[in-house]
This record gives C-alpha cells, structure tokens and sequence, in this order.
C-alpha cells in the first residue's frame, strides 16, 4: 500500500502540468499581496490589527471584524498562504528544473524578497516605519512577483515556444531594455512614496498640479506628487521609443516584437489609469488598477532582461 503511494506521488512530481498549476497559482498569489497590500494603503488598514504581528489584536483569529481588520487580516492570510506555494514552487523548481541556467537564482529571489517583504510589514506594525522606508514595501513585494513570474515562464517553456533562446538583440536595445528596466523601479518607488506621504490629491488637477498657472511646487508633497508624474511620463516616451525601435527592426523576432508593443500598450494604460486616480478622487477600483497595471509592466519588462542576459549579441540594431 505504502509503495503504491508513493509510486503516485513519485508520478505526480515528475509530471509537469501540477508544477505548472503551482506556478499559475504562485504567480496569481503574488498579485493578490500586491493588490493586498496596495489595499491596505489606500483604506488605511494597516493598523487594523493593532501593534501585534503576527496575532490580530491578541488573538490568532480577531474577535471583533470591522471593515479594516478584515482588510488587514485578510492580507496577512493570503501572505502567508501564497508564501508556502512559493517555497514549495522554488524547492520543486530547484530540483525539477535546475539545469536551466536561471532557475536557481529567480527560486531563491522569489522566497527572499516574499520573507523581506514579509518582514518589512510585520516592522511597520511592531513599531511603525518612516513614509520613505515603507515605500520600498511594494517595491520589493514586486521583485518577488516578478522572480515568481519567470521561474513560471521558464516552467512553461515560453522560450521554447517563442524561439526566445535564439533571440539577436543589439548593443542599442539592450542599453534601453536594461536602462528603462532599472527606471521602472524608480516611477515603482515615486508612485508608493505618493501614497505613503498622503501626497495623492496635493493637486487636485491634471497634467500640471494647477492648470491655471505654470509654477514649481511648493511643498514636498507636491514634489513628491509632480516628481512622480514626471517619471511616469518619461518612463512613457521611453519605452514608445523602444517600441518603435522594435517594430522596425525586429519583426523577424517576435518575442522582442510583441514584448515591447505589449509593454507600450500597457504603460500608456498605466499612464492613463494614473491620471483617472487624480481626476476620480482617488477611486478604489482605479487605484487597484493602477497599480495592477505597474506590476503587469515591470514582470514584463523583467522578462525582456532575461532575454537580453540569453541573446546573441549583434553591434547593428
């Protein structure tokens, strides 16, 4: 009896379709912390368990539920759960699939930012954290979506799919695929400090921070607000030129191709979603798409980095 077990189990581990279902629900798992956390932010929630981590107020499960200790407990909840998919996804992995050259670092990325993220928030509760400090919270929540996000594309041989092992990228796409990678990471970082210094609705219109005359903040708060406009916008114009760059000189390649007119079509929607935060009084359903869309933007901007870590490099393009 015990050998039929295990010989089932023995079966299951080696097929690839149950490390594939893992994969997906990591993936999704992490933009549900993302979102989670973002949530949590925006209804001022944090403070729904009180000063206790990992307990709700003394108790393992909260008494008394009030909108935001549901909020609050419910992240905590699908931290945790999503935390365990990920270390059982990155040692399966590790062990299924860690002759790809990739593999190891992104299993290893994917638990050490998910437990740095982790730690960040539970210090937040404990014994609070200045606004600059806890803006890193949703960046780093954010490496670990996008480690988690490759190891499930190197899972589904999406390179296989899309000839992305034998991709020739220039010296000029690769300076700008690795350039406005990096800089993804520092609109990430202004768009959170927005929220963390209350900064959201310091000016009240769009594009400028008072239509009716053109002049230089006055208060940190609207730097901070217009700083991050500026870096949304030229993070917009960057990769437009990027995505022209492509669509004239790799269309014989398609996963550069496609990538990067996707990667437009999404910032000129995170662009817009933006500027629908300010314009709608900060809707909750805007906000979350807000930053749904940053999340879609950087996994994938991190996908075009692994394709430039594995391309044949060529001097012209």
């Amino acid at each position: 009896m015990l050998k039929v077990f295990l010989k089932k189990v023995g079966g299951i581990l080696k097929s690839n379709i149950y490390i594939k279902i893992f994969g997906v629900l990591a993936s999704v798992g992490m933009l549900l912390i993302l979102l989670g956390g973002a949530l949590v932010t925006k209804t001022d929630s944090g403070m729904g368990c009180g000063r206790n981590w990992p307990d709700c107020n003394g108790n393992l499960i909260p008494r008394e539920i009030t909108p935001e200790v549901l909020i609050e407990f419910s992240h905590r909840l699908v931290t945790g759960t999503v935390g365990i998919l990920i270390v059982i996804l990155a040692v399966w992995a590790w062990r299924k699939f860690g002759h790809v050259r990739e593999t190891k670092f992104l299993a290893f990325m994917a638990v050490f930012f998910l437990v740095l993220q982790a730690l960040i928030g539970a210090a937040q509760v404990l014994w609070g954290q200045g606004d600059f400090i806890l803006a890193l919270h949703f960046g780093i929540s954010l490496l670990s979506f996008a480690a988690v996000l490759l190891l499930t594309l190197l899972i589904f041989e999406v390179d296989r799919k899309f000839d992305a092992d034998r991709v020739q990228i220039g010296r000029k796409l690769k300076f700008h695929t690795l350039g406005v990678a990096l800089y993804s990471y520092v609109v990430v970082y202004t768009g959170a400090l927005v929220r963390h210094t209350e900064s959201s609705l310091i000016c009240s219109d769009w594009p400028l921070c008072r239509n009716d005359q053109f002049a230089l903040p006055n208060n940190m708060y609207e730097w901070v607000q217009m700083g991050h406009r500026f870096a949304a916008a030229l993070i917009v114009i960057w990769i437009g030129v990027i995505a022209l760059h492509a669509y004239r000189h790799y269309r014989d390649q398609r996963v550069i191709y496609w990538g990067w007119l996707i990667a437009f079509a999404i910032v000129l929607l995170q662009a817009t979603s933006g500027m629908l935060v300010v314009l709608t009084k900060l809707n909750l359903a805007v906000a979350l798409l807000h930053s749904l869309l940053i999340s879609m933007l950087f996994g994938l901007l991190c996908y075009m980095v692994l394709l430039v870590s594995r391309s044949k490099f060529i001097k012209s393009k």
